[in-house]
């Protein structure tokens, strides 16, 4: 059991690398190419991608009224997810969309979890979320010094942040259900995505021309499309079998720290002072939340032969 969930956790960290990269590959797309355009393209034909390759799983899934029930709720989180998390990047940066995005992953999840099997949040949760919380101002903050004219974008990039954390940590918590009631992680993925990329396929059909208009452009979009969202979510599943939605979204925390030095290093983002005060009160205070929840599963021992 302990080998298995050393592989979930190696195959979150893996995920998260490929998540890291989004922000910084979104950069190079022309300045056409709306945000909900990215979105679209990434998690829609990813998502896709991923119910064709696993269709039958995917079907059997759909055909379970419980896999089904958390597969439509986690598809709701599957469409908003993407059009919030890249206009909120586009409006407040890639590293303060990353951060607060991903940064409120775990504090969702935790409430979800909380909600959904009344497991109690403990002082030292309550000490996290508020050691987040300003760590997250701190970076709205400090990207408000740095950033010149692209200021005005921060408070509703932030709020377009919180909102992509809040989808995140749905999809994460539903598909995490589906798996800990039997269901193969591989199906879940393809059931829970392919749903949402029938909402996301409209809005990519409206909006996704200026997507096509180059060779480069569209190998970026197929970049993203193929890595960071259908190997990176195969990824996910597997770290899902083993690992509880509130840590595994605390162990992707990995992917706003590859974003934010991807961010600084490569796209030439500037934060104040102030902002990386906050982003270090962020990971603080998320060091504090995974070893406050990082719990095994109950079954987990049973999950992954099904998968």
């Amino acid at each position: 059991m302990e080998n298995r969930s050393i592989a979930g956790v190696v195959a979150l960290l893996l995920a998260s690398l490929l998540w890291g990269t989004t922000g910084t590959a979104a950069t190079f797309l022309p300045r056409d190419v709306s945000p909900l355009a990215v979105g679209a393209s990434t998690m829609g034909i990813g998502g896709v991608l991923l119910f064709v390759t696993g269709q039958r799983l995917s079907l059997a899934v759909l055909r379970d009224s419980s896999g089904r029930r958390w597969a439509a709720l986690g598809a709701l989180g599957v469409f908003v997810y993407p059009l919030a998390f890249y206009s909120a990047m586009n409006l407040a940066g890639v590293a303060v969309g990353n951060v607060v995005a991903l940064g409120s992953g775990p504090v969702f999840a935790a409430l979800y979890e909380w909600v959904g099997e009344r497991r109690p949040l403990s002082r030292r949760w309550a000490l996290s979320t508020g050691l987040a919380v300003l760590g997250i101002a701190g970076l709205a903050l400090g990207r408000q010094a740095g950033s010149g004219g692209g200021s005005a974008g921060t408070i509703p990039g932030v709020a377009l942040g919180l909102l992509a954390g809040a989808a995140y940590a749905l999809y994460a918590y539903a598909s995490s259900r589906a798996i800990q009631a039997g269901q193969p992680s591989r199906g879940v993925m393809g059931a829970m995505f392919g749903l949402g990329a029938v909402l996301l396929l409209p809005v990519l059909l409206v909006t996704g021309a200026p997507l096509l208009q180059s060779w480069s452009t569209a190998a970026i979009a197929g970049y993203l499309a193929i890595g960071p969202m259908f190997v990176a979510y195969l990824l996910f599943g597997v770290g899902l079998r083993t690992v509880r939605s509130s840590s595994a979204t605390t162990i992707t925390l990995l992917e706003p720290v590859i974003a934010t030095l991807l961010a600084v290093l490569v796209v030439g983002e500037r934060l104040e002072p102030v902002g990386w005060i906050g982003l270090v009160l962020v990971f603080a205070g998320l060091a504090m939340l995974v070893t406050a929840r990082h719990q095994p599963k109950s079954g987990e021992a049973t999950l992954e032969s099904r998968a």
